[in-house]
């Protein structure tokens, strides 16, 4: 009989290739394979590197490869941390916030703009830049409007912003907090 009839293999255990010569039905005699089997079955078990553990088959896991996991998950709730925060100052509530509530072109070098703006903070004082527009969208004055402590959070102005050309339409470029000297009041 052969070897690979007379020996069963487990399931974590592969099949030993057949030796040149071995192993095969009608090959040699039944003798042969017996005294072949027996010693061909004790040298692959003690020099086969799969027989022992899966560590041993496969080699040990890397312990490199362990902390590579953890790593990228915190750098990656970091830097969405990062992102959330930029995007609530640049995106989030404002501390000065304008709204255009209208305007009127008075002639061909004058416009008035009406708007409100809401503050968090409204016993400081804000300035306010507000441009007149041509037809185009180009800009062709602009106005600096000095936004007085109040007791109230939004206060309504209207303005008159001078420019070089008819203008068409008017636009709150933008608020802050920072007021320049020359528009302080007293």
């Amino acid at each position: 009989m052969s070897e690979r009839s007379e020996r069963t293999t487990s399931a974590d255990e592969p099949s030993p290739a057949p030796e040149p010569g071995v192993g095969e039905a009608g090959a040699n005699s039944d003798s042969d394979t017996g005294d072949q089997a027996s010693t061909t079955e004790g040298s692959h078990t003690a020099s086969r590197p799969g027989s022992g553990s899966v560590g041993d088959r496969y080699g040990k896991a890397s312990t490199r490869r362990r902390w590579v996991l953890p790593v990228l998950s915190v750098g990656v709730v970091v830097l969405g941390l990062i992102i959330a925060y930029i995007g609530y100052k640049q995106f989030g509530p404002k501390d000065i916030d304008p709204e255009q509530l209208g305007y009127t072109v008075i002639n061909d070098s004058t416009v008035e703009a009406h708007f409100k703006v809401t503050r968090t903070h409204p016993e400081r004082a804000a300035v306010c830049f507000v441009r007149a527009m041509d037809s185009n969208g180009s800009e062709v004055g602009r106005r600096e409007v000095l936004i007085a402590p109040s007791s109230s959070g939004t206060v309504e102005l209207k303005t008159i912003v001078r420019s070089v050309a008819r203008p068409a339409a008017s636009d709150i470029y933008g608020c802050g907090g920072t007021v320049p000297a020359y528009l302080r009041a007293g």
